[in-house]
């Protein structure tokens, strides 16, 4: 290349973002050679073709990868350049995380009680979550923490259930920085939704678990605390690999079903499935004109209480609502009919409920 070519190295390290002292070291590492050097002044010229490599080197470098790592990825093609900055950034977040770790063991000392940080999620994304997932907590006193949801985060995800043993909801969230082990709790329901405000305001939460407790945390300071619910939470798990298969799907909208669900002033209301077709009526009476339905499978009629049915529905994501149903005494399982990402169970009422509602002696 002629020497006309070539630019200054303080040219150069305008043009790459760089130092020229970063340059001269970079240089003496082997990592970016000019492209000529003045044999009497000792300056040092650059050709416009090196800014690509300038750049990726500042670039590795601002990740906190070492000299001898860039050499490599430098050295590599485009796959295994990919794979040893992902090798490196593994190690990046392993640092973090016990970095974290070591920074809550220095606050427990200095006062600060003491958390373990377990996921890090969007604000607004966690509090819809735990709006839907609240309509299914429960109230019976003898088994406290039904009035709680449980959290339960892994590597890879983090999931909301709540029951009151007549409906299951849980949803699934995707972090945007999760941790490296398991870990489980029940929240307080009454917490949660006092601190909803907070969580929806906030860009990002960090999420930290304590002996007694959670705390969500942002980045501007702000903490809140919400307790931890003793005593094991129902088998959910199980609960849902058990579910028989599903006979019948029926896809509606969700605005129609809570219209014709809305109207309904019985306690307990009956889904009478057609082909074609959902009715809503209450569980005494017989059912009228259909809402349009998309129904695979054999037609039926389930009995559901209001106060299961409706919070079920409501909570769905989504302009449409797929409802599962299998045989009269299995849970219906509501879904979005496109995002499955949160599902709801909901009981059938049995037998007493119809008689109930007809008037006649149980």
């Amino acid at each position: 290349m002629p020497e006309s070519d070539l630019i200054t190295i303080g040219a150069f390290a305008r043009s790459c973002g760089i130092t020229a002292s970063a340059l001269r070291f970079y240089d003496d590492s082997g990592l970016l050679s000019p492209a000529g050097v003045d044999e009497v002044t000792g300056y040092r010229y650059y050709a416009p073709a090196q800014v690509t490599r300038a750049v990726t080197i500042r670039r590795l470098r601002n990740i906190g990868m070492p000299l001898d790592g860039i050499a490599r990825v430098l050295a590599s093609d485009a796959h295994d350049a990919a794979r040893l900055i992902d090798d490196h950034m593994t190690r990046v977040v392993d640092r973090t995380q016990q970095a974290r770790r070591t920074a809550e063991v220095v606050k427990a000392t200095l006062g600060e009680p003491s958390g373990w940080w377990m996921a890090t999620v969007r604000g607004p994304v966690l509090a819809a979550a735990v709006e839907q997932i609240l309509a299914a907590t429960g109230t019976d006193p003898e088994i406290p923490v039904l009035a709680g949801v449980r959290l339960e985060a892994t590597p890879e995800s983090l999931t909301l259930t709540a029951t009151d043993r007549y409906r299951l909801s849980t949803r699934t969230l995707v972090p945007e920085q999760a941790g490296s082990g398991d870990w489980a709790a029940t929240v307080d329901g009454t917490d949660l939704s006092a601190a909803l405000p907070e969580i929806r305001g906030a860009h990002l939460l960090d999420i930290e678990a304590g002996e007694h407790s959670i705390r969500f945390r942002t980045a501007e300071g702000f903490a809140r605390g919400c307790r931890t619910l003793p005593g094991p939470f129902p088998d959910h798990r199980s609960l849902l690999a058990a579910l028989p298969t599903a006979r019948t799907h029926v896809t509606v909208s969700k605005q129609e079903l809570m219209g014709a669900l809305e109207k309904q002033r019985a306690r307990y209301l009956r889904l009478t499935i057609a082909a074609g077709s959902l009715a809503v009526s209450s569980a005494a009476e017989r059912p009228g004109t259909g809402l349009p339905a998309l129904v695979t499978g054999p037609p039926g009629d389930l009995v559901f209480g209001f106060t299961n049915l409706y919070p079920a529905v409501a909570t769905a994501i989504g302009p449409d609502v797929r409802l599962d149903l299998g045989g009269p005494t299995d849970p219906m399982v509501v879904r979005s009919a496109d995002h499955g990402d949160l599902t709801t169970l909901a009981m059938p009422a049995g037998p007493a409920a119809i008689d109930a509602e007809n008037g006649s002696p149980s």
